[in-house]
């Protein structure tokens, strides 16, 4: 079973992009279970949210406390000693971040991928809304979906601006970096 943890701010679209993948899992034939944790909902806040996906149904009904893959939308919000008690050793990072990967040197025995998507988002129009742009991302860092099942979840969930969604996914997939 993949479990994946999505770290965020109110505003970023962190609990929309688990959303996104959460279907694209499903139409790639995958039983997706997605919730969130937040308190007083606002903008910029921090909140997270969770993704277990496996290839059959999922009965479990608790937290995710050991994921084996984290999806950072800020950077600011990377805590090495937090994700070295929490993350599954070894597991994949991915972080939005302007900064240069010897800034998460302390993580460097997890398998990290980095992409600036505010850029991205920017680049598309979409402001500091980076929902798409981490899916995108992710789809090339994980390698667990094809980039069409996510451009089609991105399709569906995101209908205001869909193909200015749909190429920041792109964008996002061919730019990230490990």
């Amino acid at each position: 079973m993949l479990e994946i943890k999505f770290s965020g701010r109110g505003g970023q679209g962190v609990v929309v992009a688990s959303q996104i993948l959460g279907l694209a899992f499903f139409k790639d034939g995958k039983y997706p279970q997605c919730y969130s944790v937040f308190g007083g909902e606002r903008r910029g806040a921090p909140l997270v949210s969770f993704l277990r996906v496996d290839a059959k149904k999922i009965l479990l009904k608790c937290e995710i406390r050991q994921p084996g893959e984290l999806v950072c939308f800020d950077d600011s919000l990377v805590d090495p000693a937090d994700i070295k008690e929490s993350l599954v050793p070894g597991g994949r990072i991915l972080i939005n971040t302007r900064r240069p990967p010897e800034a998460f040197s302390e993580l460097n025995h997890f398998d990290l991928g980095f992409i600036d998507a505010l850029t991205v988002s920017h680049e598309m129009g979409l402001g500091k809304i980076i929902n798409t742009t981490m899916v995108g991302a992710y789809c090339r860092f994980a390698g667990h979906l094809d980039l069409d099942r996510v451009l089609e979840a991105v399709a569906e969930l995101a209908p205001a601006e869909r193909e200015a969604n749909m190429e920041a996914a792109r964008r996002a997939f061919e730019v990230m970096r490990n």
